[in-house]
Protein backbone atom coordinates (compact mmCIF):
# COMPACT_ATOMS: atom_id res chain seq x y z
CA UNK A 1 0.00 0.00 0.00
CA UNK A 2 3.02 1.90 0.71
CA UNK A 3 4.76 1.78 -2.42
CA UNK A 4 0.95 2.47 -4.27
CA UNK A 5 0.31 5.74 -2.17
CA UNK A 6 4.13 6.58 -3.36
CA UNK A 7 3.47 6.40 -7.06
CA UNK A 8 0.12 7.80 -6.98
CA UNK A 9 1.07 10.78 -4.92
CA UNK A 10 4.02 11.26 -7.93
CA UNK A 11 1.55 10.83 -10.68
CA UNK A 12 -0.37 13.77 -8.66
CA UNK A 13 1.90 16.18 -8.32
CA UNK A 14 3.96 15.51 -11.62
CA UNK A 15 0.56 16.69 -13.00
CA UNK A 16 -0.10 19.55 -10.09
CA UNK A 17 3.45 20.82 -10.20
CA UNK A 18 2.79 24.62 -10.96
CA UNK A 19 6.77 24.87 -11.66
CA UNK A 20 6.37 22.22 -14.89
CA UNK A 21 2.73 24.04 -15.99
CA UNK A 22 2.93 22.54 -19.21
CA UNK A 23 1.14 19.57 -18.54
CA UNK A 24 -1.62 22.30 -16.70
CA UNK A 25 -1.80 24.39 -20.08
CA UNK A 26 -2.08 21.61 -21.99
CA UNK A 27 -5.00 20.27 -20.12
CA UNK A 28 -6.64 24.07 -20.60
CA UNK A 29 -6.36 24.36 -24.34
CA UNK A 30 -8.04 20.44 -24.56
CA UNK A 31 -10.55 21.43 -22.00
CA UNK A 32 -11.53 25.07 -22.77
CA UNK A 33 -14.07 23.64 -25.92
CA UNK A 34 -15.81 21.75 -23.49
CA UNK A 35 -18.40 22.03 -20.99
CA UNK A 36 -20.21 20.18 -18.01
CA UNK A 37 -22.70 18.76 -20.77
CA UNK A 38 -19.98 16.96 -22.25
CA UNK A 39 -18.60 14.87 -19.07
CA UNK A 40 -18.25 11.36 -21.25
CA UNK A 41 -15.98 13.50 -23.89
CA UNK A 42 -13.91 15.06 -21.13
CA UNK A 43 -13.49 11.89 -19.19
CA UNK A 44 -12.31 10.05 -22.38
CA UNK A 45 -10.14 13.49 -23.13
CA UNK A 46 -8.18 12.70 -19.51
CA UNK A 47 -7.78 8.87 -20.29
CA UNK A 48 -6.53 9.24 -23.68
CA UNK A 49 -3.91 11.71 -22.59
CA UNK A 50 -2.95 9.52 -19.77
CA UNK A 51 -2.69 6.18 -22.36
CA UNK A 52 -0.55 8.56 -24.43
CA UNK A 53 1.47 9.97 -21.60
CA UNK A 54 2.08 6.01 -19.59
CA UNK A 55 2.74 4.51 -22.87
CA UNK A 56 5.32 6.24 -23.85
CA UNK A 57 6.88 6.03 -20.33
CA UNK A 58 6.48 2.76 -21.10
CA UNK A 59 8.58 2.30 -23.86
CA UNK A 60 11.59 4.33 -21.84
CA UNK A 61 11.16 2.38 -18.52
CA UNK A 62 11.55 -0.92 -20.80
CA UNK A 63 14.33 0.72 -22.86
CA UNK A 64 12.60 0.64 -26.22
CA UNK A 65 12.48 4.19 -26.73
CA UNK A 66 14.91 6.64 -26.20
CA UNK A 67 14.88 10.24 -27.15
CA UNK A 68 17.08 13.43 -26.91
CA UNK A 69 15.50 15.13 -23.94
CA UNK A 70 15.81 18.63 -25.43
CA UNK A 71 14.31 17.71 -28.82
CA UNK A 72 11.30 16.43 -26.14
CA UNK A 73 11.44 19.53 -23.86
CA UNK A 74 10.85 21.86 -27.16
CA UNK A 75 7.99 19.61 -29.22
CA UNK A 76 6.33 19.97 -25.51
CA UNK A 77 5.42 23.52 -25.81
CA UNK A 78 5.31 23.02 -29.16
CA UNK A 79 1.80 20.49 -28.52
CA UNK A 80 0.54 23.21 -26.19
CA UNK A 81 0.97 25.74 -28.87
CA UNK A 82 -0.61 23.49 -31.92
CA UNK A 83 -3.44 23.22 -29.95
CA UNK A 84 -4.17 26.29 -28.93
CA UNK A 85 -3.91 27.81 -32.43
CA UNK A 86 -6.76 25.03 -33.89
CA UNK A 87 -8.71 26.54 -30.92
CA UNK A 88 -8.72 29.44 -32.41
CA UNK A 89 -9.57 28.66 -36.08
CA UNK A 90 -12.00 26.51 -34.98
CA UNK A 91 -13.81 28.57 -32.13
CA UNK A 92 -16.64 29.69 -33.28
CA UNK A 93 -17.32 26.67 -36.01
CA UNK A 94 -19.44 23.86 -34.50
CA UNK A 95 -17.51 22.19 -31.47
CA UNK A 96 -18.43 18.46 -32.49
CA UNK A 97 -15.28 18.42 -34.89
CA UNK A 98 -13.35 20.49 -32.55
CA UNK A 99 -13.93 17.97 -29.79
CA UNK A 100 -13.09 15.03 -31.93
CA UNK A 101 -9.26 16.40 -32.76
CA UNK A 102 -8.83 17.25 -29.55
CA UNK A 103 -9.41 13.43 -28.53
CA UNK A 104 -7.05 12.87 -30.87
CA UNK A 105 -4.67 15.31 -29.57
CA UNK A 106 -4.85 13.88 -26.23
CA UNK A 107 -3.37 10.55 -27.35
CA UNK A 108 -0.80 12.00 -29.64
CA UNK A 109 0.44 14.39 -27.39
CA UNK A 110 0.03 12.12 -24.48
CA UNK A 111 2.93 10.28 -25.94
CA UNK A 112 5.24 13.44 -26.11
CA UNK A 113 4.42 14.46 -22.64
CA UNK A 114 5.36 11.40 -21.65
CA UNK A 115 8.40 11.18 -23.12
CA UNK A 116 9.48 14.63 -21.28
CA UNK A 117 9.36 12.60 -18.03
CA UNK A 118 10.67 9.35 -19.05
CA UNK A 119 13.88 9.91 -18.15
CA UNK A 120 13.07 10.60 -14.39
CA UNK A 121 10.51 7.75 -14.09
CA UNK A 122 13.09 5.81 -15.10
CA UNK A 123 15.36 6.65 -12.25
CA UNK A 124 12.17 6.62 -9.87
CA UNK A 125 11.57 2.97 -10.22
CA UNK A 126 15.72 2.14 -10.63
CA UNK A 127 16.33 -1.72 -11.09
CA UNK A 128 12.72 -2.74 -9.68
CA UNK A 129 11.92 -5.83 -11.36
CA UNK A 130 8.10 -5.28 -11.62
CA UNK A 131 7.97 -1.87 -13.70
CA UNK A 132 4.21 -2.51 -14.65
CA UNK A 133 2.59 -1.74 -11.01
CA UNK A 134 4.84 1.47 -10.71
CA UNK A 135 3.58 2.45 -14.09
CA UNK A 136 -0.55 1.44 -13.58
CA UNK A 137 0.10 3.24 -9.86
CA UNK A 138 1.78 7.03 -11.17
CA UNK A 139 -1.18 6.55 -14.32
CA UNK A 140 -3.60 6.66 -11.48
CA UNK A 141 -2.11 9.69 -10.24
CA UNK A 142 -1.59 11.33 -13.33
CA UNK A 143 -5.57 10.42 -14.35
CA UNK A 144 -6.39 11.83 -11.04
CA UNK A 145 -4.50 15.52 -11.28
CA UNK A 146 -5.74 15.38 -14.84
CA UNK A 147 -9.70 15.19 -13.52
CA UNK A 148 -9.14 17.70 -11.07
CA UNK A 149 -7.82 20.23 -13.52
CA UNK A 150 -10.48 19.74 -15.56
CA UNK A 151 -12.89 19.76 -13.83
CA UNK A 152 -11.35 23.01 -12.40
CA UNK A 153 -11.35 24.50 -16.27
CA UNK A 154 -15.04 23.42 -16.81
CA UNK A 155 -15.80 25.00 -13.53
CA UNK A 156 -14.54 28.39 -14.53
CA UNK A 157 -16.14 28.20 -17.72
CA UNK A 158 -19.36 27.29 -16.46
CA UNK A 159 -18.93 30.32 -14.22
CA UNK A 160 -17.95 32.77 -16.85
CA UNK A 161 -20.58 31.36 -19.53
CA UNK A 162 -23.50 31.45 -17.38
CA UNK A 163 -23.23 34.06 -14.77
CA UNK A 164 -21.24 36.51 -17.14
CA UNK A 165 -22.97 35.60 -19.96
CA UNK A 166 -19.23 34.98 -21.89
CA UNK A 167 -19.85 34.52 -26.00
CA UNK A 168 -18.57 30.71 -26.01
CA UNK A 169 -16.45 31.68 -28.88
CA UNK A 170 -14.73 34.52 -26.78
CA UNK A 171 -14.05 31.83 -23.63
CA UNK A 172 -12.14 29.85 -26.48
CA UNK A 173 -10.76 32.70 -27.67
CA UNK A 174 -9.34 34.26 -24.72
CA UNK A 175 -8.27 31.02 -22.73
CA UNK A 176 -7.03 29.55 -26.01
CA UNK A 177 -4.02 32.99 -26.50
CA UNK A 178 -2.92 33.59 -23.05
CA UNK A 179 -2.19 29.75 -23.03
CA UNK A 180 -0.70 30.31 -26.48
CA UNK A 181 1.43 33.24 -25.40
CA UNK A 182 2.87 31.12 -22.32
CA UNK A 183 3.71 28.55 -25.02
CA UNK A 184 6.11 30.57 -27.25
CA UNK A 185 7.95 31.48 -24.64
CA UNK A 186 8.15 28.45 -23.25
CA UNK A 187 9.50 26.93 -26.59
CA UNK A 188 11.75 30.16 -27.47
CA UNK A 189 13.02 29.56 -23.59
CA UNK A 190 14.11 25.68 -24.68
CA UNK A 191 14.83 26.24 -28.46
CA UNK A 192 17.05 23.11 -29.11
CA UNK A 193 19.57 24.13 -32.10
Amino acid sequence: MDDFMLYFKMGLHHVLDFSAIDHILFLIVLAVVFSFKQWKKVLWLVTLFTLGHSFSLALAAFGVLEISVDLIEFLIPLTIFITGVINLFTAKKTSKGKENINLLFALFFGLIHGLGFSNYFKMMIGQEEDKVLPLLEFALGIEAAQIIIVLAILSLGFFFLNVFNVNRRDWILVFSSIVIGFSIQMMMDRVFW
